[in-house]
Parts: C-alpha cells; structure tokens; sequence
C-alpha cells in the first residue's frame, strides 16, 4: 500500500506557481510519516518542481519590473507649477497615476523582499525628498503608507529611512498637517520605524515625539487620537525606562486632563498609559496623587459611567487597576507620615 501511495504521488499533477510548490512540501511532509519511500523522485516531478521554482523566480522578477514603472511614473518631473500653487489648480489625471503607483508599489511592498528591493532602488528616497513635502495631500499620506508597508519588521529599511531625514518629517505632519488622513497616515508611518528599533526611539525622544503624541490625542481626529494613545501605551509597555522621560513633561496631568473629555472609546489606551506610569515609578503616582488632580473622583465617576457595558469591560479594569495602585491604603500611608 505504500508503494500504491507514493506511485499516486509521483503522478499527482500541482500547478506551477508558489501554492503547487507548499502543496508539494504540504504532501512530502505527509508522505514522511509514514515509511520512507522506496522510490527516487520521478524524472517528471523533478521537471514540475524545476518549472514552478522558476515560474515562482520569474514572478519576483516581475514585481520588480511594476516597482520599476511605478518609480518611472513617480519621477516625472517632480511638482508641476500648477501643483505648487495649490490643489484646486492640480493636474487630476497626473495625480490619478501616482496614486495609482503609489498604490501599487504598497500592495507589493508588504512582501518583504519587495521593501528591500525598492530601498535599493531608490524608491524611499524618493518618497521622503519630494512626496512627503508635496503640495497634493492624497500624494502625502500615500508616500506616507508606502514608507510604513517597507518600515514594519524591516531594521535594514528602518535605519535608512532615519539616514534619509525621514523621522522628523513624518513627526511634523503628524502633528501639524492640515489633512487628518495625512496626519493619521504619518503616525502610522512613525509607529512602523521606531518598532524594536532603538536607533529611532533615540531620534523620536530628541525631536521630542512624545509631545507629538500628546498633541494627538488632543487633536479633534478621532483616528489620530486613538492611534496616538496605542503608540504611547505601547512605548511605555515596551520602555518602561521611558516613564521618568514622560512623567517630566507633565504627562500624568496632561492625559487626566484627556479623560476629563466627552468619553471616548481611545480613552482605554489613556487609562492603560496611566497604570503604567504608576507601576514602579514613584514620581508618576505621586502625580496622580496629587489631591488638585482630583483622579480619585474622576475614577468613580468613570467606574459608573461604564459599569454593565460589556464593551467597556478593559476600560472599567484599567480604572479598578489605576484607582488601587493610587488611593488603596492611602488614607493609612498620609496618617503614618503625620505622625
């Protein structure tokens, strides 16, 4: 029966791409389990698997010609005089076709060869001198997004895009540009470079990126202010030796003033930023101590407000959690020192 399997293996047909060649690895790896295989590969699954690895080759090949033609459309002239005197005069069909590339080149980026390919050939250069400045906001944020597809699990990419002066760019339309996709698309960007890359966290802290944050999340962009607050948290989870850097700019007090806003579903991440600054760092619980912040209160208020909503469920832990780290045993704590 083992040779009857391997012989209907031998003359299974896959089709000649990627997916025929996992299959086969898929088969292979089952056909292992059993005993092993009296036979060698057959003359004819070796010229299957010669005619999909090459078939696979030629499709790379062929997604470094399309990054190729879209880099051609990209370079055309750079900014006409009509774009530089505002949108309202721009060009729309010349605009639809670098979006259209920009577009693409994102999609083919994700694949990580792809991100390498495109660094080496100039791409993200491109992108940080002439796109992220251009007049045309749709063109900004998707150069934005193109450098975030080639930044995410990338550290070669990662550290030439801080070589190419690309951080404080993307700082500085995160925090200032006059369209919210640019703005939500350019944090975004920033989250993908200083991800696992402490070269840029170093940039990001001198050009002073956790204000940026806090701007973000008291911004009117709904996106940008729920975007800003994850990263935050997240820095904080991941840097713990960041919360003294964050506590002196008067964080704590900035992000309580945050929860005193309409609510808002970003207000978790906010809350779960605060319990980290308390946790071991004696400074930021004495801030949120501090009687004139009236952070007790606002807890309680807050534990109401979302009791018996499902949804809220983390939101109403992070405010039980925060409340016990601050004001439990308080009380007890203040008679010890008065006496």
């Amino acid at each position: 029966m083992a040779e009857d399997r391997q012989n209907n293996d031998n003359n299974k047909r896959y089709p000649h791409n990627l997916q025929g060649v996992l299959q086969l690895a898929v088969d292979a790896g089952s056909s292992a389990e059993g005993p092993a295989p009296t036979q060698p590969m057959s003359e004819e699954r070796k010229e299957w698997l010669r005619e999909a690895l090459a078939e696979v080759c030629k499709g790379q090949m062929d997604e470094v010609a399309q990054m190729k033609q879209c880099l051609v459309v990209l370079c055309k002239d750079g900014m006409s005089e009509r774009e530089k005197d505002g949108e309202e005069e721009r060009d729309d069909e010349d605009e639809d076709e670098r979006e259209s590339a920009f577009e693409i080149l994102s999609e083919l980026c994700e694949n990580l060869d792809n991100a390498r390919d495109l660094m080496t050939l100039g791409g993200l250069e491109l992108c940080v001198s002439q796109y992220l400045c251009h007049a045309q906001s749709g063109l900004r944020w998707r150069a934005a997004q193109l450098i975030a597809s080639c930044a995410q699990n990338m550290p070669q990419v990662q550290i030439h895009l801080l070589s190419l002066g690309a951080l404080p760019k993307l700082l500085q339309l995160t925090d200032a540009d006059p369209h919210p996709t640019v703005r939500v698309k350019a944090l975004y960007a920033v989250s993908c470079l200083i991800r696992e890359q402490e070269e840029v966290l170093q940039a990001f802290l001198s050009h002073d990126g956790f204000s940026v944050l806090m701007r973000g999340m008291q911004s009117e962009i709904e996106k940008l202010r729920t975007k800003s607050a994850f990263l935050l948290l997240n820095l904080l989870t991941s840097h713990p030796e960041q919360k003294d850097t964050v506590v002196s700019m008067g964080m704590a007090q900035q992000l309580v003033s945050v929860l005193r806003t309409p609510h808002s579903p970003f207000h978790e991440h906010v809350l779960g930023a605060l319990c980290c600054l308390v946790e071991n760092c004696p400074r930021g619980l004495k801030d949120c101590r501090e009687p004139s912040l009236g952070l007790e209160d606002l807890l309680r208020q807050k534990a109401r407000e979302l009791q018996g909503k499902e949804e809220s469920q983390e939101e109403l832990d992070f405010c039980e959690q925060l409340r016990v780290t601050c004001f439990r045993g308080q009380q007890s704590d203040d008679n010890g020192m008065d006496r």
